[in-house]
């Protein structure tokens, strides 16, 4: 590595190389010039011939060689910049006490003062020297190279000077690199050793720390073992109270031991007494399943016995400022077995006033009489009308689709026999929430048999054929538009409505939160024949879902519960003004849509090869409870009024007819 140079030799050696080289001053005269002589220049001018012309060449010979002066001053200056040694620029305290000394050793040697350009030549042998004459060009020349010969020497010298003081700046510098190196490790050490005595003083006090901790722990273990030492005497005389106890143990062990093997014999015929009736529950399971099947199939044959297409006729009974009919307008002949027998007869009067006789006396009363499945007098109660329709209510759950209809006339007691009467009253509520309990109820006790039934319910109505969700909340409440009677799948038979609510119950009171909803919600009007009168169709559909998984069974069926329209017609001689025009407008949908009915029941009866469902929403909605596995019963009320004769012959004529229609045999949805 090339030692670094002090900036102070560095500054110095620069001012002395850069000093110029002593000339002496050239008394040629330059060409062109003109300049008066002195008295010694006029010894020049008496010169002969022959001596001027040696001076010109010898002139011509020294520019010559001046020319040549500039190239040898650079170059020396050159070498002596390459020779100049290189300071370090950073040096420890070590390292400046040496420069200085070199310094010192510096100023303290002989030096060459420097002659000023112009100035007159050297001393020699302590006379002044004589000044050369300008034409003397040789003698200049010899003093130059004198002078440079000098220079030279002065050169070398400085250069040996200067490598001397590399030398000592060299090992100045190993010196103090060697001093910093020992100062560094001695500090290092006397760090460690200061280390190592901290370290001991905090060993020190914590080993004085831990003697007075272990000599506390000795003072609570010394008290711990005068405890113990109690508490071993306590425990030996609980050791031999213990023993004590242990034999008395052992001999009761021992005899416990001997009830044990009795206990695991008794065990051992309970087991085998467990096995046998085991197997006998499995038979008498097996034989429950096989009872229940038969059940279902008497049951089925006596619902076929009695009809799969049935009409029940009810009679509501007067309400309170409604003209009392006259005795023999109603008649209820007794049963096939006498007065004992429910009714299945009713034998309606009429008076023509339009008829007489010749003497003028008025005409006989005609008698019309109707024979239906069962007719309910104005005096039955609810529950005997649900009584007849509960066996048949239960096939829904054997999995045979039910439609029950409520026909009649406007005011003639359909919603009051579907739905009930108001404020909840148990002894007034209609067939569906009867219906519902009574499913609930076989439901929870077919469990026990293995079965788990699911119930969906809907609810909607069909106002001027159009189908609106009773069970819609919020925007959508009133909303008809958007209900559609839709294929539930591609092939599938199963019909559904789109957007409509479908809610899954499980409690009568789920089921009265959805009879209130739907009771808000449907259309009604005033009309002649009553104050608030039904002017749509409602439709209360619950989807039946059976499953027993220990044999793989399943069996699926739809309860249908419709409460009809008004079937009234219309009187052509009224004066229709703006809301009578919405009447007639309802009253001509819904006598359009019951005879549809009528005609898709006559052509199920008669076995036509095309069933007119799709003339109506209501019968496309309900033509997979009406077909040949459906079983259907109509509920034909009429009311007990003289005044509705007209209308309530029209009502028990379409029943009769309805009445002798054959549906075939219905099939169960079974897997």
């Amino acid at each position: 590595m090339e030692p670094q140079r002090s900036p102070l030799l560095e500054v110095r050696g620069n001012i002395e190389l850069k000093k110029p080289l002593i000339k002496a001053p050239s008394r040629l005269p330059l060409p062109g010039t003109r300049f008066k002589r002195g008295p010694d220049q006029m010894e020049d001018a008496l010169e002969p011939e022959k001596k001027r012309t040696r001076g010109l060449d010898t002139v011509t010979k020294i520019a010559t060689s001046q020319s040549r002066a500039p190239a040898i001053t650079a170059r020396t200056q050159t070498q002596n910049q390459i020779t100049a040694p290189k300071v370090p620029k950073k040096t420890g305290p070590r390292c400046s006490t040496a420069i200085a000394m070199v310094l010192k050793n510096q100023k303290s040697g002989p030096a060459v003062p420097a002659q000023k350009p112009g100035a007159a030549p050297p001393m020699v042998g302590g006379r002044k020297p004589t000044k050369r004459p300008a034409w003397d060009l040789k003698g200049q020349l010899c003093d130059l190279n004198a002078e440079l010969k000098c220079c030279r020497e002065r050169t070398q010298t400085l250069a040996q000077e200067n490598q001397q003081l590399q030398d000592q700046l060299r090992e100045a510098q190993q010196q103090a690199k060697a001093r910093g190196a020992e100062c560094r490790t001695l500090e290092g050490e006397l760090a460690r050793v200061q280390a190592q005595a901290e370290q001991g003083q905090q060993e020190l006090g914590s080993l004085r720390a831990r003697v007075l901790e272990l000599e506390e722990q000795q003072c609570t273990q010394e008290g711990l073992l005068r405890e113990l030492q109690k508490e071993q005497l306590g425990l030996q005389e609980e050791r031999r109270g213990l023993a004590a106890r242990l034999e008395e143990q052992e001999r009761r062990l021992q005899a416990s031991e001997a009830a044990l093997s009795g206990s695991q014999a008794e065990v051992a015929s309970l087991r085998q007494e467990a096995t046998g009736q085991a197997a006998l529950l499995v038979e008498q399971g097996e034989r429950l399943h096989g009872l229940e099947m038969e059940r279902r199939r008497l049951h089925n044959q006596l619902q076929e016995l009695k009809g799969n297409i049935r009409v029940f006729c009810r009679v509501r009974p007067v309400l309170p400022g409604e003209p009392t009919p006259p005795p023999s307008f109603l008649l209820f002949p007794s049963g096939p077995g006498g007065p004992a027998d429910p009714p299945t007869r009713l034998s309606v009067s009429r008076c023509d006033e339009r008829r007489g006789t010749l003497s003028g006396a008025p005409a006989p009363a005609t008698r019309h009489d109707f024979s239906f499945d069962r007719v309910f007098p104005p005096g039955s109660r609810q529950d005997e009308v649900f009584e007849e329709i509960a066996m048949l209510v239960q096939s829904a759950l054997d999995g045979y689709p039910v439609c029950i209809f409520a026909y009649g006339q406007t005011g003639s007691g359909k919603t009051f026999t579907m739905e009930g009467g108001p404020g909840r009253d148990p002894q007034v509520e209609g067939l569906i929430p009867r219906a519902l309990r009574h499913l609930f109820s076989v439901a929870q006790e077919l469990g026990g048999q293995g079965w788990t039934y699911s119930f969906v319910a809907s609810y909607v109505e069909i106002y001027n054929e159009t189908v609106r969700d009773l069970l819609a909340t919020g925007p959508r409440k009133g909303q008809g538009g958007e209900c559609e009677i839709r294929r539930a799948g591609p092939g599938s038979e199963e019909l559904t409505v789109t957007n409509a609510r479908y809610v899954p119950v499980s409690c009568e009171k789920e089921v009265e939160a959805l009879l209130h909803l739907a009771h808000q919600n449907r259309a009604v009007a005033r009309t002649s024949q009553n104050e608030r009168s039904s002017r749509s169709h409602s439709v209360f559909q619950l989807q039946i879902s059976g499953e027993h998984t220990g044999r793989g069974l399943q069996c699926g069926a739809s309860l249908n519960l419709v409460d009809l329209a008004g079937s009234e017609r219309l009187d052509p001689s009224l004066a229709l003004g703006p809301g009578e025009r919405d009447r007639l407008r309802e009253t001509q949908a819904i006598n359009s849509s019951l005879s549809t009915l009528g005609l898709v029941i006559m052509a199920l009866s008669n076995k036509e090869s095309h069933i007119p469902y799709r003339n109506s929403k209501l019968t496309y909605l309900l033509q997979n409870s009406l077909g040949g596995s459906a079983k259907m019963l109509m509920f034909v009320n009429i009311s007990p009024l003289e005044e509705n004769v007209s209308e309530s012959l029209n009502s028990l004529r379409f029943a009769s007819k309805v009445n002798q229609c054959v549906i075939g045999t219905a099939q169960a949805n079974r897997k």
